[in-house]
């Protein structure tokens, strides 16, 4: 896989791994990732991984675009070597139900499938995470049927709840803070996806998998209660890859 590298500005590097959205290239991608965790390089500010590419951000005032140019080659070299850590399966709980649900019906309408049909559908999915963006730790996923594929929104809501589920295209996604958006929303969860306060912020990372279970409100609503008092367990596993 041939990498290219552009600038982003004065403190920024863009590392291309082709133009495919595949699995094969976010292994590429998040083993390119570990080796910079693991490098440790005093340059290096942070980096960014998306659908194609990583974007690394630098101290521009210690070191020049070529010279960090050549620090990614060097580290690119390693990349057959690399094993990446055990990716995790997480299964995400989700009311499909009344107002967690708006466009729930229009989205089997446009199949035209029954409600239970499409719920049935997303459930069955095991979705990659393929980067976190748009909002912290919002996971855009790929592995969703073609059969419940559907056009964003015409009009974008004002406010989108957090923990709402959506699908935008052939992809599916959380958010994961309240905001405005105008993916088909489906579905809620009650787990929340970022909190500042927690030594990860995150719930996921690029990498992972997800896996939707049906929940009715009664449900919903004791987990809600769990997560407060902190009791509640999140239900993850090891993937083989």
């Amino acid at each position: 896989m041939e990498q290219r590298f552009a600038p982003v500005g004065d403190q920024a590097i863009r590392i291309a791994f082709g133009e495919t959205i595949s699995k094969e290239t976010n292994r590429a991608i998040r083993a390119f990732c570990e080796l910079l965790k693991k490098s440790k390089l005093d340059e290096v500010i942070e980096w960014v991984p998306s659908y194609s590419a990583v974007t690394v951000y630098y101290k521009p005032t210690e070191i020049r675009y070529a010279k960090i140019v050549q620090k990614m080659e060097e580290l690119l070299t390693q990349l057959i070597e690399m094993d990446l850590p055990p990716a995790k399966r997480v299964i995400v709980p989700v009311c499909y139900e009344g107002k967690f649900a708006p466009d729930l019906e229009e989205v089997a309408k446009y199949h035209q499938l029954s409600v239970d049909e499409v719920i049935k559908i997303h459930t069955n999915g095991d979705y990659l995470i393929y980067m976190l963006g748009f909002t912290p730790g919002f996971p855009y996923m790929g592995g969703m049927s073609k059969e419940i594929a559907t056009p964003r929104l015409e009009n974008p809501r004002s406010l989108v709840p957090a923990g709402s589920v959506g699908i935008a295209g052939e992809q599916t996604g959380i958010y994961s803070l309240d905001t405005p958006g105008g993916w088909q929303v489906i579905g809620r969860t009650p787990l929340v996806l970022y909190d500042g306060k927690r030594e990860n912020p995150s719930l996921f990372e690029a990498g992972d998998h997800v896996r939707f279970r049906s929940i009715s409100l009664d449900e919903y609503e004791e987990i809600r209660r769990q997560l407060v008092a902190k009791t509640y367990e999140i239900d993850d596993e090891i993937v083989k890859e």
